[in-house]
Formats: structure tokens, sequence, C-alpha cells
């Protein structure tokens, strides 16, 4: 299951039931050339093109007959920390980097002093089995690294501090 969310609206995307917002996704697809697709759907012709992706923000860009649509995903993942409470530890500020959930550090990327830019890969979190890099906010350089390999770090514990660049 994902979420898909266009502008204001909300859509459930189930790929393995082929359901979009609750309606069956059966629609014809014609691939036309690189980027861009034809679609008839619930007897209507669309147009797609793929303008891009941000894969930090999870977010793609999309044009449907000429209107530019800007969808932000979220998978599974994304989804039980929602509702674990656990929010991504980047945010667009440049405040300190905390853990987002319990968890083990596996390895620091970065030293102090280094330049970052938004989205740089900062360290690597093992937690509920999985392993997650946590990545730069926003442009900034790297103050303290409290984060060591090899240790065990609570929920909200500061790994990095920040210096504005």
């Amino acid at each position: 299951m994902y979420q898909a969310t266009v502008g204001d609206r909300l859509l459930d995307v189930d790929p393995s039931a082929q359901t979009l917002g609750g309606d069956v996704l059966d629609a014809d697809i014609v691939p036309l050339k690189d980027g861009f697709v034809h679609l008839l759907w619930k007897n209507k012709s669309y147009t797609a093109e793929w303008l891009g992706n941000d894969p930090v923000s999870k977010s793609v860009t999309l044009r449907l007959n000429r209107q530019v649509f800007q969808v932000a995903l979220k998978d599974r993942f994304d989804l039980l920390l929602d509702r674990l409470g656990m929010k991504a530890a980047a945010s667009s500020q440049a405040a300190d980097l905390k853990a987002p959930m319990p968890g083990k550090i596996v390895s620091v990327l970065v030293e102090e002093g280094r330049q970052v830019q938004k989205g740089d890969s900062l360290l690597i979190l093992e937690a509920m089995k999985m392993e997650n890099v946590l990545k730069a906010p926003a442009d900034v350089t790297i103050g303290p690294v409290l984060a060591v390999p090899g240790r065990n770090v609570d929920k909200n514990q500061v790994l990095i501090q920040f210096r504005s660049s």
C-alpha cells in the first residue's frame, strides 16, 4: 500500500489490487516516446509526461494533459513511521540531526567541518532490522559528531550537530 498526495488530495494506491483512490485502475496504457505515455481510463484520454523526481522528498513531477502535478509519495515504511509517531529525522531547517527511532549506529559517513548539501548521506542507523540512511536536512557544515559506530542510541538523541553554511 502506498499513499500519493496531489495538491490537497490524498489517494491510497495499492499496486497488488491495482487500485487508485479506491477505484480499480483498469487503464489502457501505451508508451509513446521517452517519458511519455498515453492513458485511456474511464473513457477519457490522457497524455502523461514524466518530468522528474526528487528522491529526498520522495516526490515526482508529472504533466497530465498540459497540467503539471507535484505528487508526494509515501511507501509502507513512511506510513509505518507516521503511525508510530516517528517522522523523518531530517527537516527543512538545519537543526541537530536526531535519531528518529531507537537503534544502533552502523557507520558515520561525515566528519566535523565538512560541508554537505541537502540530501547528502550522513550516517547509517540500524533499527527494526533495517538500515536507515539519515541525510542532511539542508546545506550545512557538520559540527560535532556525537554518533559512534557500534553504539546504541535512543529516539531523539542528538547524533550530529550542524553549523549553518
